[in-house]
């Protein structure tokens, strides 16, 4: 089998580089690797994955063909020859007769079941071709779903009144509806099987496709329309996947805003749209109102928006247009498009979360697995598979489901409330960990605050929990009762009429027993640290609001509970007892999850603009999780920007000769301060446009910018440069931005006293990641100090104690120590690469601090800016070399 092709299809002439992207892409594919790409952002990396990796598909699927039709041919002529020899070998007494039939048997078996795939194919082909170029089908379906969803709503408000009336009742049959065991369901799937689909042999191949992932919906946005733009954009079938949130068109649903909410009324109506189905179908059911369904999940108008889906090239608000349009959910249109698609575009979630990769119907087995962005990989992972529980949170469970069994116990069967009784006894046994006792007042019990960490085995027998089968309650009743569903919808029912956030009280013995809990749970949710500032603590109480409007309760225990079925050895529980008490389960071994993608998918491919540091990526995600050195490729490519447009230099010394080295002890002495103001000084007076400073917390940017207003610093820079900062709320990021740009085009325009502007930015926050600050917007980019993350975060030791035991040492270094290094790398990494976009573009780049001219840490800079980095230990070298950019910037302009 070929493992390179001579030449890609490209929309344009393109770089070396991204021609040897593209060879070692096509190589890693067809030999089933593991590859590690790095491509610097301005270079084409995009284009690059969708050229190289769509073209080892096309010519997969081609080389499959042909060889499906040279066994075609050979079976049969094979049966041919078996004949003429049968018919001469008749007259034989000695015929072995059985043999014989087996043999042919065999052969036409093959021969039947390479054509039926064969005329499969070509029906799926001939269908989407049409597809593509016949625009009267693709519109067809919306003028037929219109006229249905009219008369759909002539006879909802016919029967407004009725629904109104008996919804009581039709909201109660939801919330108690019965747990069913494994062999009660069983029985039941004879009778209520689900669906089948109109045109099975269509959407139940799954056929051989590339899964391409990213963090973010702009991320994948932007992947859509450069596919758009590619060669392969009127030949390839390709879905984008989100979630009900991004992709629900329905008006009612969309305005009950939170994620949670919207998913558990879509699954209500998908309930009741296979209830009715089985009603029509003559199946017996309780009698009772007509219960709503989704006027948009008609399953004809379904099938017809996915063939127009996989017909052409959309993104998520195409999609969300053409649904409308055509009266048809995207969501679940999308859903159908898998199988037969070529190219998935989803977020991490699909992908990387096992029951939401099931719930999507995303089949990893055999396929191409691309993952961009992916220099936090690591992090993600363990960060989808952690959970956390607040006092507050478990105070609303345990009150919340008290009321529910309290109000329905005539009504549920015995085995409900057993396993509701169970939950109890574990959230109760949870509130014994953060320093509560059942049945005394929180006044009474001397509780340390603190901060502690526990093996999952040591906390089940710290909260005495150990003898609950936490996979029987998750797998036998969270998972199929939906309990947690059932709760939120409750709560939202009776929000008016009784159900609160904390259990009234009452004379019975259950509520007497639990009297003591709530108190303590109360004083948990108040718990709040009494230093802290009103306006964080205006933030944390709409965040709280926010929380109990939006988010079950349940779904949080359900979330902790799943974690804690993790191997013993995988994750820690840590609970905090200061503060909001709360008890979080924080994975160590993230590669224990991706170990199953790995393993699945005949190829994984992660990308992104800077992934080194990679040596401990390596060891932490792939041969942890079982992958052999051999599997693994790298590539990495340089940018494809000339030397002389890219500066890059360390400063160990400021103007006045004082030595930067922003240790802790060191960096707030006014004199490190002073001289990092007189280093931006001097920069801004000498580059033009805009200058971005890069902080190494929010912490040490307050207190810096706080001693340079009092020391008149900021003055002097606000007369060379316009200052701005980071904004504190998100949604502020792009006003800010916005301003900043505006500013320096002004003043590039009217050459006015002020040069540019200055941008205050702390790495890791907002404008760290996924912002452009190409041409003027960012000619400098300063990092000031190392930003190294808290050494002591107990979650951080611990993960530090995991590696030095799991992982083997390397030259001299702990695996604890290299991550410390790796994480402060990446994350400058990340920052000074917010500079260079294009090919044109170029940029000064000056990291202060001593510390960055040690070999180990230029070692972790991208190669191509490595490679151009110069030292300097005293600051005119380096000042003169930025008099020759500005004189650059002159030469350019002109």
């Amino acid at each position: 089998m070929e493992n390179s092709r001579a030449e890609f299809p490209f929309p344009y002439q393109p770089y070396n580089i991204q021609e040897e992207f593209m060879q070692a892409l096509y190589s890693a594919l067809d030999k089933g690797k593991v590859g590690i790409f790095e491509s610097p952002t301005g270079t084409g990396k995009s284009l690059s994955l969708i050229c190289g990796a769509l073209s080892w598909l096309r010519d997969y699927e081609e080389r499959k063909r042909q060889e499906a039709t040279a066994l075609l041919q050979e079976g049969e002529a094979a049966l041919s020859t078996n004949a003429a020899q049968s018919s001469v070998a008749s007259s034989s007494a000695e015929l072995d007769w059985i043999t014989d039939f087996v043999q042919k048997k065999a052969e036409r078996d093959l021969v039947s079941k390479l054509k039926e795939e064969e005329l499969k194919r070509k029906k799926r082909e001939e269908r989407l071709e049409m597809i593509r170029n016949n625009v009267q089908l693709k519109y067809a379906v919306k003028r037929k779903s219109y006229e249905e969803d009219e008369a759909f709503k002539l006879l909802q408000l016919s029967k407004e009144e009725q629904v109104e009336a008996t919804g009581d009742q039709e909201d109660e049959e939801l919330i108690i509806a019965e747990y069913e065991s494994d062999d009660e369901s069983k029985i039941k799937g004879r009778f209520f099987g689900a669906e089948e689909d109109e045109d099975d042999e269509l959407v139940e191949e799954h056929v051989t496709k590339i899964y391409y992932c990213s963090r973010t919906h702009s991320q994948l946005a932007q992947f859509v329309h450069e596919v758009q733009k590619s060669p392969f954009s009127k030949d390839i079938s390709v879905v984008t996947l989100g979630s009900r949130q991004n992709l629900c068109i329905n008006e009612e649903v969309r305005r009950l805003g939170s994620i949670q909410r919207i998913n558990d009324r879509c699954m209500e109506m998908q309930k009741n749209k296979h209830e009715k189905h089985h009603h029509e179908e003559g199946v017996k059911r309780k009698r009772g109102p007509a219960k709503s369904v989704c006027p948009y999940n008609k399953a004809s108008a379904l099938q017809q928006m996915r063939d127009v889906v996989l017909g052409a090239v959309h993104d998520i608000e195409q999609l969300l247009k053409l649904g409308r349009e055509t009266h048809s959910c995207p969501y679940y249109a999308t859903r159908l498009a898998i199988p037969p698609a070529q190219l998935v575009v989803l977020p991490y979630q699909m992908v990387l979360h096992e029951a939401t990769r099931r719930a999507a119907g995303v089949q990893l087995k055999g396929q191409v697995l691309i993952i961009d962005e992916a220099h936090n990989l690591s992090d993600t992972l363990s960060c989808i598979h952690s959970a956390e529980l607040s006092g507050a949170q478990l105070c609303r469970a345990h009150s919340q489901l008290i009321q529910y069994a309290d109000r329905y116990k005539s009504r549920l069967k015995a085995k409900n409330l057993m396993y509701i009784k169970q939950i109890l006894f574990v959230i109760e046994g949870l509130v014994r960990v953060l320093g509560g006792k059942v049945g005394q007042s929180p006044q009474s019990q001397a509780t340390q605050p603190g901060t502690e960490m526990l093996t999952i085995n040591n906390f089940l027998f710290k909260a005495q929990i150990d003898n609950i089968n936490l996979f029987k309650v998750l797998q036998r009743y969270f998972e199929k009762s939906m309990i947690s569903r059932k709760l939120g919808g409750f709560v939202e029912k009776y929000a008016g009429s009784g159900v609160t956030l904390h259990t009234h009280s009452c004379n019975n013995k259950e509520n007497r027993r639990t009297e003591g809990l709530n108190r303590y749970l109360q004083t948990l949710q108040s718990n709040q640290n009494p230093g802290t500032d009103v306006a964080a603590a205006d933030q944390q109480e709409s965040v709280e609001a926010e929380k109990v409007l939006s988010a079950s309760p349940m779904m949080q225990v359900e979330g902790f509970f799943m974690a804690l079925t993790n191997s013993n050895t995988d994750g820690r529980v840590v609970v905090h007892k200061q503060g909001a008490s709360s008890v979080k389960f924080l994975l160590l071994n993230p590669a224990v999850h991706f170990a199953q993608v790995l393993k699945e998918c005949r190829a994984v491919i992660i990308a992104g603009g800077t992934m080194q540091p990679v040596s401990d990526f390596k060891q932490e995600l792939l041969f942890s999780a079982g992958v052999v050195e051999e599997r693994v490729t790298e590539f990495s490519c340089g940018h494809v920007i000339p030397p002389e447009n890219i500066l890059p230099l360390v400063l160990c010394s400021g103007p006045s000769g004082q030595e930067l080295e922003f240790t802790f002890q060191n960096r707030d002495t006014p004199r490190m301060m002073d001289e990092t103001g007189r280093i931006l000084s001097n920069i801004c007076n000498v580059v033009p446009g805009g200058v971005v400073c890069f902080f190494p917390s929010y912490d040490y940017s307050r207190r810096i910018i706080s001693h340079w207003e009092t020391s008149g610093t900021l003055t002097r820079l606000a007369n060379k440069k316009k200052i701005f900062q980071e904004p504190k709320k998100a949604n502020q990021v792009e006003q800010v931005l916005n301003e900043f740009s505006r500013c320096i085009q002004r003043c590039s325009a009217d050459c006015s006293g002020l040069t540019g502007a200055l941008l205050f930015s702390v790495v890791g926050g907002k404008m760290s990641e996924g912002i452009n600050f190409s041409d003027d917007l960012g000619r400098c980019v300063v990092m000031v100090g190392m930003p190294y993350p808290n050494i002591k975060s107990p979650e951080l030791q611990e993960k530090m104690s995991y590696l030095d035991r799991h992982l083997p040492h390397s030259q001299g270094r702990s695996p604890g120590q290299a991550l410390i290094e790796n994480l402060c790398m990446k994350a400058v990494n990340q920052s000074i690469g917010r500079a260079i976009r294009h090919r044109g573009d170029y940029s000064s780049i000056v990291l202060c601090d001593r510390r960055y001219s040690r070999p180990a840490t230029l070692s972790k800079l991208p190669t191509w800016i490595k490679d151009r980095t110069t030292t300097h230990m005293t600051f005119g070298p380096a000042f003169a070399l930025f008099s020759q950019g500005s004189s650059l910037e002159k030469r350019k302009k002109c």
